[in-house]
């Protein structure tokens, strides 16, 4: 059993370690935007005269600044954010045919701790546009900020470096928090928690790591039994080929090492039998899997962080008072 946990352990801390370049191209939805920094894109309601598509097209754009630069655009609710305000520098109507508005905007970035309320970084970009009314304006200046511009990308490593230092500097308190909800059996919001650390702060990465071994076995015990429970209660009620199959797919997704694995392919072998009897048809669903595939494994535990994240609340008030206009 020592073994299994140190080699659970030693795979996270490789198997984390993707390079950013593969990290950036996945959604902020997938179990990949974990075990890297993460900045959630906000644009608050009250940025005065953004008309609503143009506001969509600024979150988006905030979504390629941090993809770009290597950093999640969670979905998650991150602590951590990048925000906007936007001052109207300059607006003109030009004497074309058909009359156009001609817009400069300064657009003031922020990243910050959005649950403390502390602004990490600053960087003011300034950009034109021209549309034949307000909102298209809007929109062709948004569209010109840059996300590989050196002033975006230097904000954003300037953010990195505090978000990095929040986690070592808060390492313990994580982890507590993390204790305190495997105590409530609540293991998926615990592996969440432990996972989010991204692999840049390495000191408490690894800590947390570390700590993802047992209580990931925890997990697949109980989720075992679960699965055991409800694998019987399917087969009990209705013994057929169709009921059959669906008790495959619970017990195909038991985890090998969980203590109740061997009946789980007691039962597998108890339906193939049953099935041959009353259907005169071979059953063999296959329940094997390769447990050395570390890969699998990590992914499994990020994969339970993630939707345990997408379960939880979408809409979320930020501290930004004081960051800019807003």
């Amino acid at each position: 059993m020592k073994n299994l946990i140190n080699k659970i352990t030693c795979c996270c801390i490789a198997v984390f370690g993707f390079t950013t370049l593969t990290m950036a191209q996945e959604s902020s939805t997938s179990a990949g935007a974990l075990g890297r920094i993460s900045i959630t894109p906000y644009v608050p309601d009250q940025l005065e005269g953004l008309p609503p598509a143009a506001a969509n097209m600024l979150a988006n754009k905030l979504n390629q600044i941090v993809s770009a630069n290597g950093i999640s655009g969670s979905g998650i609710n991150s602590r951590f954010i990048i925000t906007p305000d936007i001052d109207v520098a300059t607006k003109d109507m030009l004497g074309t045919a058909p009359p156009m508005i001609a817009l400069t905007l300064n657009v003031n970035l922020y990243i910050g701790d959005g649950y403390d309320g502390k602004k990490y970084s600053t960087q003011t970009v300034t950009v034109k546009g021209v549309g034949t009314n307000e909102t298209k304006a809007y929109m062709d200046a948004i569209k010109n900020i840059k996300p590989n511009d050196a002033g975006i990308q230097s904000f954003v490593a300037g953010a990195k470096t505090k978000i990095i230092n929040y986690y070592n500097e808060r390492c313990g308190q994580i982890i507590n928090e993390s204790k305190a909800l495997e105590s409530q059996s609540n293991y998926e919001g615990a592996l969440m928690k432990l996972t989010s650390v991204p692999e840049e702060a390495t000191e408490c990465y690894n800590k947390s790591m570390t700590a993802v071994a047992p209580l990931w076995k925890k997990y697949i015990e109980r989720d075992c039994k679960l699965k055991m429970s409800e694998a019987n209660s399917k087969w009990n009620a209705n013994q057929s080929w169709e009921t059959a199959n669906e008790v495959g797919g619970i017990l195909s997704a038991i985890d090998p090492e969980a203590l109740c694995y061997k009946e789980a392919k007691a039962l597998n072998d108890k339906i193939g039998k049953r099935v041959l009897e009353i259907d005169k048809r071979e059953w063999n669903y296959k329940m094997e899997i390769d447990v050395n595939l570390e890969r699998d494994r990590i992914k499994a535990i990020r994969d339970i962080g993630v939707a345990y994240g997408n379960g939880q609340p979408k809409s979320m008030t930020y501290n930004i008072i004081g960051w800019g206009h807003h």
